[in-house]
């Protein structure tokens, strides 16, 4: 028997990261689990700038980022998800965003991570890698990656109604 009693979801906001948060939406639904969405926004403090080496040393703009990123946060998840799914929204700063995950997965005891793939190839992912790979090499969980656009097993639930009666 699979049970599931917290399900993180990491989110950058885009489309791929909408469908990662459907599915783990559902997932939340059907096992009655905990949903824990979380952003890893950039620590500016520490990220190195130019070829000199200048660092970014305004912790005001730390704080802008990271109050940016609940703004999106809080956008994303609605009182459903709070009131039914126990939802949390989570803001990591971490210039290693799947460390940062896995670090997060790991210290929760998260049963499953679930997060978008923009599936990038060839020399787009040589230079900028894949956060999506890195989690699910060294997650201490499941991870399930989702594509956007892809195959939808998630119906509507007026779809879903329909096909019952």
């Amino acid at each position: 028997m699979i049970v599931l009693k917290k399900i993180l979801v990491a989110t950058d906001f885009s489309e791929p990261s909408e469908a990662a948060l459907a599915y783990g939406r559902e997932f939340a639904r059907t096992f009655g689990a905990q949903l824990i969405v979380a952003n890893v926004v950039d620590d500016v403090l520490t990220r190195v700038y130019g070829a000199d080496g200048f660092v970014m040393m305004d912790p005001d703009l730390q704080r802008q980022v990271e109050a940016a990123a609940r703004r999106q946060l809080d956008v994303v998840l609605d009182d459903e998800d709070r009131g039914a799914l126990g939802a949390e929204g989570v803001i990591l700063t971490s210039n290693v965003p799947a460390s940062a995950l896995v670090a997060y997965a790991r210290e929760r005891g998260v049963d499953v991570i679930v997060m978008g793939t923009h599936g990038r190839g060839g020399v787009a992912h040589l230079v900028m890698g894949s956060v999506a790979e890195r989690v699910v090499r060294t997650a201490p969980c499941p991870v399930l990656t989702v594509r956007h656009p892809e195959h939808e097993f998630i119906r509507p639930d007026a779809l879903v109604a329909v096909t019952q009666a």
